[in-house]
Order: C-alpha cells, then structure tokens, then sequence
C-alpha cells in the first residue's frame, strides 16, 4: 500500500507528533509499504533550524526507508498566535502543492494538533481522488481557547466550522484517546467511523536502564530525588503550578525538580524560578532524541503535567508511556481523565489533581520517602508498557487505513479504549 502522510513535525524534533509519526511509519515501512511523508525543515520548537537543514520549497531523502519530503514554510518559535498562524497557513498550502507532484497513494492521511495541516489532507485527497484519513491528536481550536491563547470569537466559530466540516468529510478519523471519540460524536460525527488507537512508545529504545551517574553529576543531581519534565514547556502544561510547589518544598535539600526542553513559556519559567530563588529547580535545554533514555534514567519519577481544563481531560501525554516503559513511576498533575484513568488503573504512577501546588508538594516529598512504593510503581509500569507499544498502535492504524484504501470507509472496528488492555 501506498501511503501519504502529511505532517508539520518530524525527526529529527522530538516533540510527541514527530515521534508517533516517524515510529509508527518505520514499522509500515518495514512491513513493505511504500511511506512518503510530506513535512517542513525542521525548527520546533524555537522557530530556528536544526543545524544541516535549509528552510527550501522543495528537497527529498530517506529516514528509515521512509521517503521524506520537505517543504519551505514561514518559520516561527512556538509561541504568538498571529506568526504561528503564519506558520500553519504556508505549510498547508507549499504541503498540498508538493504532496500533488508525489507517486499517486492509495490512501492520505494527515494528523493534528493544527488542522491547517489536515485541510491540506483533506484536499490532496479530493484532488486526487483518495480517501482521506484525519488522525486527531487534539482538539482543535478548542484547545486554543483552553490554554488562554484566544477567546471565543468569530474566527474561533468559523474555525469549528472548518474542523466539523474536516471530520465530515474525512474517510476515516483515528482519533488518540476515547474522550476524542465521545467529543465528536456528541457533536453529531458518525461514530462508525471513528477508531481509537491509543498513543504508545518504542519500547525497543526506552526500556529500564541503569542511572548515568556521569549525567546525573554533570548536572548536579548526585543523591538526589529527581521528579524529571522532559517536554515541550508550553502554554498547556501549566508549568508555573510547578514552581510554587518547588517554592514549598525549598528546605527539602534532597528533592529536585527538573525541566528539559524548550517552548514557549520556558523563558518565562526561568524567569519566575530566579525570582523565586528556587534552587531546587534545574533547567536543561532541549536534548536529542537520542539522548532522552538516559535523562529518563537520572530521575526517580517522571513528572506530568497539564493544566485545569477539561480539554486536557481529554488528552493522553506520549510520556506517560515512556515512563511506563523505563519503569519510572509517573507523577500526573492533570484533571482527572483518561490519562489519570491509565496510570491509575496500570498503577504506574500517583495522580494529583491539576493546579493544586500544595498538594503537589506534598505528594512529591511524600514520594522521597518511599522507595518500595516507587519500585513497585516501576515494575507495573514496565509490565504494562507492551500493551502500548508503538509496533500495537501500528498495527492498529494499518489496519484502517488498509480497510479505507479497500474502500470500505472507516468502519474497522478498532478500538484500543485502554480498559480493554485490563479485561
């Protein structure tokens, strides 16, 4: 089968969507399908290019017997709506042109959080006569109104306007949590054609490893209780909740909080912590993807974080997985939803409900002391990690999108709902 993948974020970044994409079509390729995905130069999330990369209307190679596609696109940091927008907009139109002069697919897909992208697939499907596949990694624009970034609006209308019309149109969408599926199918988007495959990890490169106590020196967290953010630092995530709980926790010499990546609310974090005078808190630029077991490895829990909404309640974090799958206990401070569901019922981690920084202090100094707890939280996460592998949730998007390009539409049956990896 020939498949068409249209998506902004690609590896080399690290953000959740590159590697869901690249992970899952490394498997397809593998399996003898003939992959090409359409993208940008990379530039997430700071807005400026991955040294060896140039910002051109047209280049091509191969990553992992995928062929990649890149395409030039007004480049803009993670933050600001107005050249973000910008950002969006040129790729969905030089993405569209150039996935029109590619080998003619079998089937189109293209994946959100921005669905600027999805209407490009949508519209390489219908100019080329192919069904079109919608995987829905957010809930969009309603996120944006969740995280403070705009207020309801005429253009927040017309853009829910484009997002219905989008899942109407669409062969079939595959969506990432159960909560997506409720969400547009309360909104009156045929259920039938909505298949759940739930976000996973490569469980081949993270796996337990011991600590790299060289890292760990390096940067100052020998003997330490490291609750470790490894992300992007963005307006969703809410990141401030965790420095006032750092400030309650400043005569606690043992535990430190850690923060690698970028985004764009990570100068101002920065700002807020030396304000603060939190020496308790360490920040790290963003690493390579390679490079990101071995940060795993130096903390003793994995942090988790969003803020107080009930779209987040809809989301399941990618590193909850790779928590799972290095044996680190999760810390999730969310509302409580689908993802709190996962670590709970896995028992893979403890759950703090979102924006409640006294608590979050607490739980996090309460979890100082107690090792066995968290051994046992790691030895669950680690036998619960293969039921989300990315080779599963692979498989299970196959095999939509095999039923759609058969030209059966989106009724597969595929529904990964994680109570069911329980029963």
């Amino acid at each position: 089968m020939k498949i068409l993948f249209l998506t902004e974020n690609y590896p080399p970044e690290t953000n959740a969507a590159a590697n869901r994409v690249h992970e899952r079509a490394k498997f397809w390729a593998d399996w003898g399908h003939e992959v090409t995905v359409i993208t940008c130069a990379p530039n997430f999330p700071k807005g400026r290019l991955h040294e060896g990369y140039a910002n051109k209307w047209y280049q091509t190679g191969t990553m992992d017997g995928i062929r990649v596609v890149r395409v030039k696109t007004f480049i803009s940091a993670n933050e600001g709506i107005v050249l973000r927008m910008l950002d969006f907009l040129t790729f969905m139109v030089t993405g569209f042109v150039a996935s029109l002069f590619q080998k003619r697919p079998d089937v189109v897909v293209a994946t959100s959080p921005q669905f600027f992208t999805a209407v490009a697939g949508w519209a390489v499907g219908f100019c080329r006569r192919r069904p079109f596949v919608f995987e829905l990694g957010d809930i969009w624009p309603a996120s944006i109104i969740a995280v403070g970034a705009m207020e309801p609006s005429l253009m927040i209308r017309m853009l829910e306007r484009l997002e219905l019309f989008l899942y109407r149109q669409s062969a079939a969408i595959v969506a990432l949590t159960p909560k997506f599926k409720e969400n547009l199918v309360s909104r009156g988007i045929d259920g039938d054609k909505i298949s759940i495959v739930i976000n996973g990890v490569d469980i081949d490169r993270f796996r337990k490893t011991p600590r790299d106590d060289a890292l760990a020196a390096a940067w100052g967290l020998k003997d330490k209780f490291v609750i470790g953010y490894i992300g992007t630092h963005g307006m969703a995530h809410g990141l401030s909740n965790v420095l006032e709980a750092a400030t309650r926790l400043r005569d606690n010499d043992r535990v430190r909080f850690l923060f690698v990546g970028d985004g764009a609310e990570r100068n101002d974090l920065i700002r807020l912590a030396g304000e603060k005078g939190l020496d308790n808190v360490l920040f790290i630029p963003s690493q390579p993807r390679e490079k990101v077991p071995a940060i795993w490895s130096v903390c003793d829990v994995a942090l988790v974080h969003l803020r107080d909404s009930v779209v987040f309640s809809e989301v399941i974090p990618s590193k909850i997985f790779e928590a799972m799958a290095m044996g680190l206990p999760t810390l999730l401070v969310a509302p409580r939803g689908v993802a709190s569901d996962i670590v709970l019922s896995t028992r893979s981690g403890v759950w703090v409900a979102a924006e409640q920084p006294d608590r979050l202090a607490h739980v996090a100094a309460r979890l100082a002391e107690k090792q066995r707890l968290l051994e046992r939280l790691g030895r669950n996460g680690s036998a619960a990690s293969g039921r989300f592998s990315r080779r599963r949730q692979a498989e299970e998007m196959i095999r939509v999108l095999e039923v759609v390009a058969a030209g059966n539409g989106g009724r597969s049956g595929i529904d990964s709902d994680p109570q069911n990896f329980l029963r």
